[in-house]
């Protein structure tokens, strides 16, 4: 509860009619959770514009709208507050309304196509087993401590984003580890924050239904790394075409990550099989539990954010060889018949690459490998022969099923992955639309020593079909797959 005038401050305000001295109880962008001492903002969205609910948040309680155009009737007793963009007031007033909590612990936020769940959720899991209380918001998860919070956002909007921030600093968190994906940017979902510390991992074909261009989709990473203070610092791996674009504006303290070019963090990559990696970082020999030279990109990360952060390298290291995998990232599953079970949330034409890369360098030759996948409906259609085009080529047998379908007819993506295949690749693939049946499938064709590897949906545990979600877990259905064989 805080009056108004405090709410806007710092607010780059266009026009206020009304008092500032009205009491605001809760903020809200949603007209149908609106109750009595609201601030209502009317967010201009791509398929709702806000700004037709003002009347209707009123009515309900509101005291106060931030909006981008007046309407026409003004009621009584209500302050309206034009600005330039509604979402972006809606993240300076929710810093404000919960005391700026972002300014009282710190916060380091990764952005990139890959790597962003890993290495937010093992940068929590570090500097908890380093003593510290510190906070998570990842896609998997946002925790407090120890206590899960749900997440079904990679970063929740501004008032929910400070909300969690808030109850982190209340009880007693240093440190917050934050997803920040390229619409977060775009939507003004971080805007009022203060960021300590940003990586970048990397960048690759992803989200262009929603950026249209590729270089929309670079400039929407790059806005979170120009809006850094200058007391922050930004780290970028530089082994990506794309990383020194992201230093080229910022204020911030710029550094460097990388295993094959100069940098100012480097790592070597002494081993790597399925059961780990043995790494050389700083002349120093480390044994870790993650998988893939994509592992070990966001191992570096992780290390150098710590030694960044002030922490002694040795102490970070010993606990980081212990560190296991985030859900649905490369977990490995092994059959009592010596099946070896993979589940990955690779959903990208990179990242599928890069799991089938790792599988290939560290398997024997004589196993036979069988990938599942499938691509997502409603989403960037561009991508769907690319995915099963690389399935095909990299794998031994691949199965092409229904990932979420959302609105779309699963058949129809089907098809438009089939066109990816290539002629002399046809003979090794199996169409299944069911997810389940294709997985049984899989585990079924399947011998002693082989590989399954099940992509896509990772750490999910739902199924979306049109505008439904359904209980489904990969790795749930894999387990119980190879059990009953």
């Amino acid at each position: 509860m805080k009056k108004l005038t405090y709410i806007i401050e710092n607010l780059s305000v266009e026009n206020i009619i009304g008092t500032t001295d009205s009491v605001v109880v809760e903020l809200c962008f949603d007209s149908r959770k609106v109750k009595q001492g609201t601030c209502f903002f009317a967010i201009s969205g791509m398929n709702v514009d806000g700004h037709s609910f003002i009347e209707n948040a009123v009515e309900k309680g509101a005291n106060s709208i931030v909006c981008e155009t007046l309407p026409e009737k003004l009621s009584e007793n209500v302050t309206y507050i034009q600005v330039k963009s509604s979402s972006y007031a809606m993240g300076i007033c929710a810093s404000n309304f919960y005391n700026n909590p972002s300014e009282k612990l710190k916060l380091v936020g990764i952005t990139g196509t890959n790597g962003k769940t890993t290495t937010t959720t093992l940068l929590h899991e570090l500097y908890t087993k380093l003593g510290y209380k510190a906070g998570l918001l990842s896609t998997i998860e946002n925790k407090i401590g120890t206590k899960i919070l749900p997440s079904e956002l990679t970063t929740p909007d501004a008032i929910e984003v400070n909300k969690i921030l808030s109850e982190m600093v209340d009880e007693g968190c240093s440190h917050a580890f934050m997803e920040v994906s390229s619409h977060s940017v775009v939507q003004h979902r971080i805007a009022g924050l203060r960021f300590t510390g940003a990586i970048f991992s990397n960048i690759t074909h992803d989200h262009l239904d929603y950026h249209k261009t590729f270089d929309n989709y670079i400039k929407a990473k790059k806005k979170f790394f120009d809006d850094l203070p200058k007391t922050a610092f930004a780290l970028t791996n530089t082994d990506d075409r794309n990383g020194s674009v992201m230093l080229q504006n910022t204020d911030a303290k710029k550094y460097t990550y990388a295993l094959k070019s100069m940098a100012d963090f480097r790592c070597k990559i002494i081993e790597n099989s399925l059961t780990g990696l043995h790494l050389l970082i700083d002349k120093t020999d480390v044994y870790c539990r993650l998988v893939g030279t994509f592992n070990a990109y966001n191992f570096l990360a992780i290390y150098a954010t710590a030694i960044l952060l002030g922490e002694n390298e040795q102490d970070v290291l010993a606990i980081m060889s212990n560190l296991q995998t985030a859900e649905g990232r490369f977990e490995t599953i092994k059959s009592a018949s010596g099946i070896i079970g993979i589940i990955d949330y690779a959903h990208t034409p990179d990242a599928l690459e890069n799991v089938l890369s790792t599988i290939n360098d560290v398997r024997a030759g004589n196993e036979t490998l069988i990938t599942v996948v499938g691509c997502g409906g409603d989403r960037d259609k561009t991508k769907r022969p690319i995915i099963a085009k690389i399935a095909c080529k990299m794998s031994d047998k691949a199965i092409l099923t229904s990932d979420n379908p959302r609105t779309e007819n699963p058949q129809t993506i089907l098809d438009e992955m089939n066109k990816g295949v290539e002629p002399q690749e046809k003979s090794k693939v199996l169409t299944i639309s069911d997810r389940e049946e294709a997985i049984r499938t899989a585990c079924m064709l399947a011998r002693s020593g082989d590989i399954i590897l099940v992509v896509g949906k990772g750490h999910e545990k739902y199924q979306e079909i049109n505008g439904v979600r359904y209980d489904f877990d990969d790795k749930e259905k894999l387990v119980s797959s190879l059990i009953v064989r």
